[in-house]
Parts: C-alpha cells; sequence; structure tokens
C-alpha cells in the first residue's frame, strides 16, 4: 500500500474510532439518570448496520483492512450503545429500538451476507454491491443526527443535539474523502463527501443554537439534578453504614 494512502488511513482510523466513541459522554449520562430522555435510538442503529457492512466490505476487498479494522471497533461501540438504549428507554422507545436493531441490524446485514455468500459468485459484483450498500447506509449514517434538528428548532436547545458526534462526523468524512481519493475507492469517496458536507451543517446548526437561553437554563438544571443525585447518594450511604454500625 502507498504510503501517504497508508498514512492517511490510520488518520482515518484514529478519527473514526474518535467518531464511534464521541457519544460516550451522552451514554454515561443515560447510565446516571437511568433515562434516554430524548435522545434518539437510530443514529446508533444505522451506524451500527453500516459499521456491519463495511466490515464486510473490507475483508471481502482485497488489501482493504484499515477499513475493517475501525469498523470492527464501530460495531462493538454501536452495539453497547444499542443495549444501553433497551435497557434504559420508555417502554415505547424500546419497542421502537428494538424494532430498529431487529429490522435494520439482523434483517438487513444477514439479508446482505446471504445474498452476496451465496446467490452471487463473481466477486467483482460482489464488491459492487457491499459497497453501493455500504455507501448509501453511510449517506444515511452521516444524515442521522439531523433526525433531532426538528427538537432542537421547537426547544431552541442543542441539548439532545451532541456536539462531538456531530463534530466528528465532519471530521471523519473529511479524511475518508481524502482516502477514497487517493484509493480511487467510489464506494468510499461518495458517501464521506456528502457525510463531510452534512457535518458542517450539523455545526453549523449546533452554533446558531448553542448560545440560546433555552441550553444554558437545561444544561444549569442538569447540573443541578447531578449534585442532587451525588449528595442523596453519599447520604443514603452515609445511613447505612450508621445503620450497620449499630447492629
Amino acid at each position: 500500500m502507498d504510503p501517504l494512502l497508508f498514512s492517511i488511513g490510520i488518520i482515518g482510523n484514529v478519527i473514526s474510532v474518535l467518531m464511534f466513541a464521541s457519544p460516550i459522554k451522552t451514554f454515561w449520562r443515560i447510565t446516571w439518570s437511568k433515562s434516554t430522555e430524548d435522545f434518539e435510538p437510530t443514529p446508533y442503529a444505522v451506524t451500527l448496520l453500516s459499521s456491519l457492512i463495511w466490515v464486510y466490505y473490507g475483508v471481502t476487498k482485497p488489501d482493504a483492512y484499515l477499513v475493517t479494522t475501525v469498523n470492527g471497533v464501530g460495531v462493538m461501540l454501536e452495539a453497547i450503545y444499542v443495549v444501553l438504549f433497551l435497557v434504559f428507554a420508555k417502554p415505547s422507545q424500546r419497542v421502537r429500538t428494538a424494532l430498529l436493531v431487529l429490522i435494520l441490524d439482523v434483517g438487513v446485514f444477514g439479508a446482505v451476507f446471504l445474498v452476496t455468500r451465496f446467490a452471487i459468485e463473481d466477486e467483482s459484483l460482489k464488491i459492487v454491491t457491499i459497497g453501493t450498500l455500504g455507501a448509501f447506509l453511510n449517506v444515511i449514517m452521516y444524515g442521522s443526527p439531523l433526525a433531532v434538528v426538528r427538537t432542537v428548532i421547537s426547544t431552541n436547545s442543542v441539548e439532545f443535539m451532541p456536539f462531538l458526534l456531530s463534530l466528528f462526523l465532519f471530521l471523519n468524512g473529511g479524511i475518508w474523502t481524502a482516502y477514497a481519493i487517493l484509493a480511487r475507492d467510489v464506494f468510499l469517496g461518495i458517501p464521506n463527501g456528502i457525510g463531510f458536507f452534512l457535518g458542517f451543517i450539523q455545526l453549523v446548526i449546533y452554533m446558531m443554537y448553542m448560545n440560546s437561553t433555552a441550553s444554558r437554563n437545561l444544561d444549569e438544571i442538569i447540573q443541578e439534578n447531578q449534585q442532587y443525585l451525588i449528595q442523596a447518594n453519599y447520604i443514603y450511604d452515609s445511613e447505612e453504614i450508621e445503620a450497620s454500625n449499630k447492629v
């Protein structure tokens, strides 16, 4: 592999891992509060499917191991996020998340694997089929955080639009577009170029609403609630220790 291409691929791997890891703060909050609040499960179910497809693409196409490694990390992290949604979501949202997982991550990926594995014998056609679907899913993945834009506009707050996710989608789209141009891989180039543009739009929307009064008020409420929970847990633990000492 060309040294420049390899170097850009390594940078792309690092940025992609950061992109996949960017919702950790959000899911720490979800785990702490034991509620998914108004966060959307769609981006995580779609990204899980996209990562599965690109792992399969990287395994199928020669010299595409850099695509496989980073998306393997993506599969693991996105699966954790989806499980946390299934654990902490409200019943209606839990059902919706489960349906998304069954339809997309099990049904669609299973169908793609079976068709390309047993119905398509030509290797080049197999790569084209997987790459085309992967490109389509990448565009959806990059655009999926825009699903929360309606909430951002209606509440005048970016509370449920994670900044780091939008930032790393933007950076990820840019670096993998450069990689695709050098590698002459249209299946990586088109969706990541679109992703670069969509990530830019998400950052613009975030900057438009980040300083709104609603965003600041929600941040203050969350900090107050977290402080209250910390104090409540401390008091509860102290009472437990005191009761055990008396016994």
